[in-house]
């Protein structure tokens, strides 16, 4: 399964779509839920490799990769139990963390004054994709965690109709 999300996400980022509509924050935080530690965090920063390896690394691109660490480490609360609720709701902190950390990376850059005023502007001027993250994190994270686990009630053991108590 590893192998396949690093290569489902990697494709996803290099195929045509909208600002900020990528799997990898989803991924991120499936693979700290359910993969085991060390692959959950691996898993994510692997496509983002192989994806930039493919359109072009970019300045600032250790904020993208540290804030998807962040996520993975955010998936592990989900270790715990998994609930459709929390499982928007962590997706919902996945993607402002995401936000906070990849404009606040931006605002260190050349592009932004060193002040408030320009911290200011780097958060207003990533509101528009905010909402393609927040859109994509949701929707891969429902996705991914709701294939997971269907396929994981199919693979459980049938019991025998003999066995069954009414």
């Amino acid at each position: 399964m590893p192998y396949a999300l690093i290569v489902i996400g990697a494709v996803l980022r290099v195929v045509p779509h909208p600002w900020n509509f990528a799997p990898i924050g989803a991924m991120a935080l499936f693979g700290g839920a359910v993969l085991p530690r060390g692959t959950g965090i691996v898993v994510p920063l692997a496509a983002l490799a192989l994806s930039d390896a493919v359109l072009g690394f970019y300045p600032g691109f250790v904020w993208v990769y540290g804030s998807f660490v962040l996520i993975g480490l955010l998936g592990l609360t989900l270790r715990r139990g998994r609930t459709p609720l929390r499982i928007i709701a962590t997706s919902l902190a996945a993607s402002v963390l995401f936000f906070l950390i990849t404009n606040f990376g931006e605002w260190l850059g050349p592009l932004y004054p060193h002040g408030v005023g320009g911290l200011w502007a780097s958060y207003l001027a990533g509101i528009p994709f905010f909402r393609n993250t927040v859109a994509s994190d949701l929707v891969y994270s429902l996705a991914f965690f709701g294939i997971y686990d269907g396929a994981a009630r199919l693979a459980r053991p049938l019991v025998p109709t003999a066995q069954r108590t009414t």
